[in-house]
């Protein structure tokens, strides 16, 4: 007897649940989405070559991004450093005479107890050439300030000023056994300003970049990533022929030393030394960037995520903390320092369909860091393939096979 209901003249085939499991890979190039719509590749919407339907599961089978981040930059606010000269070197006091040291002195006098903002390019740096940066910048900012006040109070000296090379009494270098940054000046008493609220409200902060992204405790600004603390840094000071020095080699220059901080030769006038200022960073310096970013696909989400510390009401008041659920699809390690570019093919996060999606068309694509700020691929381009698991309608075959003796080792 049919098992089918034959009383009608459209009898109803029943379901009979049978499906094959099927496996569908999708290559998405950045290159590939609509470029004049969406300029920025870390976020994007594309449209797949075809209908997947009866979704069960997606997963990141494997990607490739290019290594070419900015570490420090002004969407990050971490490009400057906020420091005072507290005590100028004054050349009557070493009995030096000299019109130009002289009106130096009056000009750091003048703008005593207001900062000079040292600001650093953007891009990524190893530890030798951020140390040189810095100094340089350091000079640059309070170079600045003195010519100002040579062109109002003194403009007969400004050629010579200009000539002389500006301001050079700033000296920073990076012990490569401790990992961390020295700070001095060869004549001047300073103070590195780390709990400035300029770097709250700063011009350098109004960039809707900054906006977009989580108040992050830990990498407040570039001193963060320099060593140093919320805390002001303050110096200490050596004369006599007794500096600063590194025992394991040479410092800055060979044949050093390891002496990275001695008196300038100008500044002497009758005495054998005068003091320099000097102080070390408490921690290492930190300047390899973020380790890995997030990969969001929109309804696809699978991940729950803590989100960066900051001092609110709610962190102040309660012991809880706080996250997102379903806050992106995959997380990706950034394996390599620029430039270079780098591949991958594993990822344990799946996204599970229950029941199964009917049917996937189109993608809405964003990457970005842990804090929430978007990755910044500039012109470069990126990969990610798609593992999609599906689930297609099919009865069950059984299939009798045998394998000819010829084959069998």
């Amino acid at each position: 007897m049919s098992r089918f209901n034959v009383s009608t003249n459209h009898p109803l085939i029943p379901n009979s649940n049978e499906y094959m499991y099927e496996k569908q890979f999708v290559s998405i190039h950045s290159e590939d989405r609509n470029q004049l719509k969406f300029p920025q590749a870390s976020e994007f919407e594309i449209e797949l070559p075809q209908d997947y339907c009866n979704v069960q599961g997606v997963k990141l089978d494997s990607w490739s991004f290019p290594s070419n981040y900015y570490v420090f930059s002004l969407s990050q606010n971490n490009i400057s450093l906020i420091f005072q000269i507290t005590d100028p070197y004054n050349p009557s006091d070493f009995m030096v005479e000299s019109p130009l040291l002289t009106v130096m002195c009056d000009a750091m006098w003048a703008y005593k107890g207001q900062p000079y903002v040292a600001v650093i390019e953007e891009g990524f740096y190893n530890p030798f050439q951020i140390a040189t940066e810095l100094m340089n910048r350091m000079n640059a900012a309070v170079s600045v300030v003195i010519s100002n006040y040579i062109k109002t109070n003194a403009p007969q000296l400004l050629d010579q000023f200009i000539k002389s090379g500006g301001y050079d009494q700033f000296a920073v270098a990076f012990n490569s056994v401790g990992q961390r940054l020295w700070f001095g000046n060869k004549s001047s008493n300073f103070i590195i300003n780390n709990s400035s609220p300029l770097y709250i409200f700063d011009s350098f902060n109004n960039s809707n970049c900054v906006k977009q992204q989580y108040p992050d405790f830990s990498n407040w600004g570039l001193p963060a990533y320099l060593g140093f603390s919320r805390c002001d840094a303050t110096t200490s000071t050596t004369s006599d022929g007794i500096y600063p020095r590194f025992y394991y080699g040479d410092a800055n220059t060979p044949g050093d030393n390891g002496f990275w901080l001695t008196p300038d030769s100008q500044y002497l006038g009758t005495n054998s030394n005068i003091p320099v200022y000097y102080l070390e960073a408490p921690y290492k310096i930190n300047i390899m960037g973020q380790s890995h970013f997030y990969l969001e696909i929109e309804g696809m989400n699978n991940i729950d995520e803590t989100i960066p510390f900051s001092v609110n009401e709610y962190t102040t008041t309660t012991n809880g903390t706080t996250g997102v659920v379903k806050s992106a699809f995959a997380k990706i390690g950034v394996t390599t320092t620029p430039l270079a570019q780098w591949y991958d093919n594993y990822s344990t996060a799946v996204k599970i369909y229950n029941p199964p999606a009917e049917r996937i068309r189109k993608l809405k694509i964003r990457i970005r860091y842990h804090n929430g700020r978007l990755v910044e691929f500039g012109t470069t381009d990126f990969s990610i393939m798609l593992e999609f698991m599906m689930l297609r309608p099919q009865n069950k075959k059984e299939y009798r096979t045998f394998v000819p003796d010829a084959y069998v080792t």
